[in-house]
């Protein structure tokens, strides 16, 4: 048996985590599928008075208002047109459904345990306490993002 196969015989027996992947700024991020409520279309969003930069405002989902962030806003990215692959990606952090803006939706993906590293040493606009990790496939390298403190650091309550 050659080393790729039994690697991925491996693989298969480990614990796999799945990931709904999307594309902000030509970078690769994901969440955790159980976190991810729908993927929606660009909708009309409305504007609320004073909120922080990068909350977009509200839309209304299914008779639910919820509050829409702008992901490269989030990130100091620079406003990009949105265009058909944009979309909003409903997320559940702290009990509340939450709207985020992204380039693209790519995939879902299975991360195996062993190929997700939570140690990162780096100093980024991105704080480690709103990471779970980063995630490797193959040679690409995905940032995962820990809903729950990504979104609660910020107040988005204010929404």
């Amino acid at each position: 048996m050659d080393d790729k196969l039994k690697r991925e015989q491996e693989q298969e027996n480990e614990d796999l985590r799945q990931y709904v992947t999307f594309l902000v700024g030509g970078e690769i991020y994901g969440v955790s599928v159980m976190k991810v409520q729908s993927i929606n279309e660009m909708s009309e969003i409305t504007q609320v008075p004073r909120a922080r930069s990068f909350i977009k405002g509200v839309i209304n989902l299914r008779g639910a208002v919820i509050p829409v962030i702008d992901m490269r806003k989030k990130f100091g990215l620079p406003e990009k047109e949105y265009d058909s692959f944009t979309v909003i990606l409903i997320v559940e952090a702290r009990e509340r459904l939450i709207g985020m803006i992204v380039d693209s939706v790519s995939d879902v993906v299975s991360i195996p345990a062993s190929n997700i590293q939570t140690n990162i040493n780096y100093s980024g606009k991105l704080e480690k306490s709103s990471m779970e990790g980063v995630g490797r496939i193959d040679e690409s390298l995905i940032i995962l993002l820990d809903v729950e403190s990504f979104l609660s650091n910020e107040n988005v309550q204010e929404a």
